[in-house]
């Protein structure tokens, strides 16, 4: 049994697809696209859509609460609910606090308080946690500061709760460059520069980075890692 996190488009909705497809039962979950997560539990037989914003802590416990009353159990957590903001790096006044706080509500905490919230249960299965970060948290790039601070954060969570939690649950992070999803739709800047630097010659498709995602859940002797997974674009710089 797979929880996804802002699973109603992009990486999320991918991930969730290719668990769903290789037969997994999935909870598909998003703060606000509702139309859109119903539509994704009619497709697939056996799926869950539950509305939940992860940044809230009773939200987080209320979604829990639901899977497990629904299917009696967890397997997997993908902690993929994220938030940018799109500001310069050498813009530091419209990077404010506030804005610091908005990212790092649901991008850290809402992955930390949710992973929380489904320990018991993820122990109780020997199952497994992924985070989805991005080469922000390595390199230092990234639509903003706080973002990518917010990543960078992840990223040592990951580690941090993987010592933790083993040997009944594994935790794992990927890392992804530019991704073309809603998020990405107007960078088309951005996109061009990385189809001529990156080694493989292209930004990635949602399914890319679902792809290593199900590879990790998959991985039974893999823990504490942050697998980037951007066409090479990381060795270049």
């Amino acid at each position: 049994m797979v929880l996804v996190t802002g699973s109603t488009s992009g990486i999320g909705e991918a991930t969730a697809r290719r668990f769903a497809r290789s037969g997994d039962r999935v909870v598909f979950n998003s703060a606000r696209s509702v139309e859109r997560g119903e539509q994704l539990q009619a497709q697939f037989t056996d799926s869950l859509y539950v509305r939940a914003d992860v940044a809230d802590q009773k939200q987080c416990d209320r979604l829990v609460h639901t899977v497990l009353a629904h299917y009696g159990r967890l397997d997997v957590l993908i902690n993929n609910a994220g938030v940018t903001r799109v500001i310069n790096h050498r813009d530091l006044t419209a990077a404010s606090v506030d804005v610091w706080r908005e990212i790092f509500d649901l991008n850290v905490f809402g992955t930390w308080q949710l992973s929380v919230a489904a320990m018991d249960a993820l122990r109780e299965s020997h199952g497994a946690i992924v985070n989805v970060s991005s080469i922000a948290g390595l390199r230092p790039t990234g639509s903003s500061i706080p973002y990518a601070a917010s990543k960078a954060a992840l990223n040592h969570l990951t580690a941090l709760l993987a010592r933790v939690v083993g040997p009944e649950v594994r935790v794992n992070a990927v890392a992804p460059g530019l991704v073309d999803t809603p998020w990405s739709a107007q960078w088309d800047s951005i996109r061009s520069r990385v189809s001529a630097r990156a080694p493989l010659g292209r930004s990635a498709q949602p399914d890319d980075v679902a792809e290593v995602i199900v590879a990790l859940v998959e991985s039974a002797y893999v823990t504490g890692q942050v697998v980037v997974v951007d066409g090479g674009l990381t060795l270049l710089s």
